[in-house]
């Protein structure tokens, strides 16, 4: 998927991902429940990701189902972030995540892992 998912189009991708399949009015109702959202904010949502591709409707029911994982559309905004903001180099990325202070060693050690086992 080469178009980007924004913020209120991920949050329905997630309610998506762990309710599908599931009807336009439980996903506006469970939108309501997390977010606060109205039937037709969720509605517009809804029409914005199929036209990108995301998911799929049919009929009866108005039931979407995903056509991307969750594992997918992750691997594609990480994509995007590192060609937006790093100029495309995964190792540049890498070395800001390091360098950040809040990093913890418990978490250090779980990326040397990472890369070691690669």
């Amino acid at each position: 998927m080469s178009q980007k998912l924004f913020d209120s189009e991920i949050k329905v991708m997630e309610l998506i991902w762990e309710h599908e399949p599931i009807s336009a009015k439980d996903l506006s109702i469970l939108a309501f429940e997390k977010f606060n959202w109205n039937k037709n904010t969720t509605y517009t949502v809804i029409k914005k990701i199929e036209a990108k591709g995301y998911i799929n409707r049919s009929e009866p029911g108005f039931i979407c189902t995903s056509l991307i994982s969750k594992n997918e559309a992750r691997l594609s905004e990480t994509k995007s972030l590192i060609d937006r903001l790093f100029g495309g180099s995964k190792k540049s990325l890498f070395s800001a995540l390091i360098e950040d202070e809040g990093i913890t060693q418990e978490e250090l050690d779980e990326l040397r892992e990472m890369i070691n086992k690669r």
